[in-house]
């Protein structure tokens, strides 16, 4: 799958866009979103990013977005609204509900074992830390498809860790881009889990997993799966797994070096087509093509009359999905949140160090891209950027900001 090539684009639709109104007539201050603009740019003089996009909408319309600075530090290009994005772990989301609408077909229950659809799975170990070596233990119960979505199935990630079985992930090819999802999943399977399905939160592989599982079941690419189910009804035409080099002057780039860390920056080239279509972080994607899902969803599943999922089972996903004893790894769950089915959920009014509202869902991407659903307010907002480092920032600020704005 692939963003659209420019003779698709002249012969195909292009993306729609939302209807737009004027902030005051939604309820939000022009003022105080200006102010979310003018702090990017004083970010962008003082050379933290090359530029991002802002997208504030509310009630059904936008009421805010801008384009700032530039798409890339190495062009003069400015930021445009149609810039496109490696978008990361946004595309967790859009398998996760892949995932979903093939439990609302009645293809897969949350209560599978994965073992069901990737048998290499079934003898897989939990690796043990004791007295400086690593023991391999029996699972007492076997990854269900809910511990994948919810990250709670044991698998890991390289980049969250440095224990031994980080290492084996971090020596093994799964970063390759060259092996596909089946390859993937069986390197995977091949090593032991950080902990035993259902005792621990961490953030992990799994939903590339669950991308091989809408493979195995749907007997399609999963970019293919991806297109006929939810991309081509949504009209999102410029999301893929790559996008054609006639687009190459749409590419939002980052810094080569870190402008904080000093380290160096190094993404995906978004016009090289990948054998594996990565269902945890593979997509690309323009801040209008995204913003069609997050009024999808906060429409409670639906958009210009096309149902994608069911409203029970978007709010199903939408809650909370972790039981208090699940220990949480990592830092990505702040206070006052957890985890559902492929979205962090808000729990508190409180405890989180951003403003938000109990019941707001989101994820983020490792590039710098965040999206949030808010239903209490109506409220979502798309943010674009490609700066690694300035990720968490950037994500706190915008938050901040927008809801300042809303009266």
């Amino acid at each position: 799958m692939t963003a659209q090539t420019a003779a698709q684009r002249a012969a195909a639709p292009q993306t729609p866009p939302l209807p737009q109104a004027k902030p005051e007539t939604l309820g939000l201050s022009r003022t105080r979103l200006q102010r979310v603009s003018d702090a990017f740019k004083r970010d962008i003089d003082k050379g933290t990013t090359p530029g991002v996009t802002i997208m504030v909408a509310r009630r059904g319309q936008i009421g805010w977005f801008d384009a700032l600075g530039r798409q890339s530090p190495e062009s003069d290009a400015p930021m445009a609204q149609n810039s496109i994005f490696r978008i990361f772990s946004m595309t967790k989301p859009i398998v996760s509900t892949g995932i979903m609408m093939l439990h609302e077909d009645g293809q897969l229950l949350l209560t599978d074992p994965l073992a069901k659809f990737i048998p290499e799975f079934a003898d897989q170990k939990v690796g043990v830390e004791n007295n400086g070596k690593l023991d391999l233990v029996p699972l007492v119960r076997p990854i269900t498809v809910q511990d994948l979505l919810r990250h709670t199935s044991g698998i890991t990630y390289e980049h969250t860790g440095n224990g031994p079985i980080h290492k084996m992930y971090q020596e093994s090819r799964l970063r390759s881009r060259k092996i596909d999802n089946a390859e993937h999943a069986r390197i995977v399977a091949s090593l032991p889990l950080v902990c035993q399905p259902g005792a621990e939160w961490n953030y992990s592989r799994s939903t590339d997993i669950l991308g091989r599982i809408i493979e195995v079941v749907s007997g399609q690419s999963l970019g293919t799966f991806l297109t006929e189910r939810i991309l081509a009804p949504l009209r999102m035409t410029e999301t893929g797994f790559h996008t054609d080099a006639a687009n190459k002057d749409r590419l939002a780039e980052p810094f080569p070096v870190d402008p904080w860390t000093g380290d160096k920056v190094k993404l995906f080239d978004m016009t090289e087509k990948p054998a594996m279509e990565s269902g945890g972080g593979g997509l690309v994607s323009t801040t209008m093509d995204y913003a069609r899902f997050c009024q999808m969803l906060l429409n409670g599943g639906t958009l210009d009359g096309e149902r994608i999922i069911g409203r029970k089972t978007l709010d199903f996903m939408a809650s909370d999905h972790l039981d208090p004893s699940v220990k949480i790894n990592g830092t990505l769950l702040s206070p006052g949140h957890s985890f559902g089915l492929g979205f962090c959920v808000r729990t508190h009014e409180g405890l989180s160090p951003v403003t938000g509202s109990a019941g707001q869902f989101f994820w983020s991407g490792i590039a710098g891209t965040f999206f949030w659903i808010d239903p209490k307010e109506d409220l979502f907002a798309v943010f674009m950027s490609q700066g690694p480092g300035q990720r968490e920032y950037f994500r706190n600020v915008v938050r901040n900001l927008v809801y300042a704005a809303v009266e």
